[in-house]
C-alpha cells in the first residue's frame, strides 16, 4: 500500500481540525482516506485534488470503535457495525448531527 501524499494545504486542513478537537485517525479498510472522529463520531476525508477534501459518505456515529450505518427495523432506528447494534436515541442522533456541522464547518476555507 502507498502512503498518501498530503499538500501543505490538506495538512494546514487537519491542523485546523485538531485545533477544533477532531482527532486524525485511520479506519481499517478505509485505507485510501483520512479518517477524523470527535467524541463517539467519525467520517472519511477523500482527498480532492491538492486543495482540500470532500466528505466520503456520511458520518457517522462509532460503534465498536468503527463506523456505522443508521438503519430502521421494525424494533426501532440502530446505528449498527457487523453485529454490533446501539439504539439510535435522540443524544446520539444529536451527537452525530453536531458533528457533522461542526466538521463541514470546520472543512470550509478559510479567507
Amino acid at each position: 500500500m502507498q502512503a498518501m501524499e498530503l499538500s501543505q494545504q490538506q495538512i494546514g486542513i487537519l491542523t485546523r481540525l485538531q485545533q477544533r478537537g477532531f482527532e486524525v485517525v485511520a479506519f481499517p479498510m478505509y485505507e485510501a482516506y483520512v479518517g477524523v472522529r470527535k467524541g463517539n463520531c467519525g467520517a472519511l476525508l477523500a482527498p480532492a485534488g491538492t486543495e482540500g477534501f470532500t466528505l466520503y459518505g456520511e458520518p457517522s456515529y462509532l460503534v465498536a470503535g468503527g463506523l456505522s450505518a443508521r438503519i430502521i427495523q421494525s424494533d426501532g432506528h440502530w446505528f449498527v457495525r457487523k453485529k454490533d447494534k446501539l439504539a439510535a436515541s435522540p443524544e446520539r442522533t444529536a451527537e452525530l448531527e453536531s458533528f457533522a456541522a461542526e466538521l463541514v464547518d470546520a472543512l470550509l476555507p478559510v479567507v
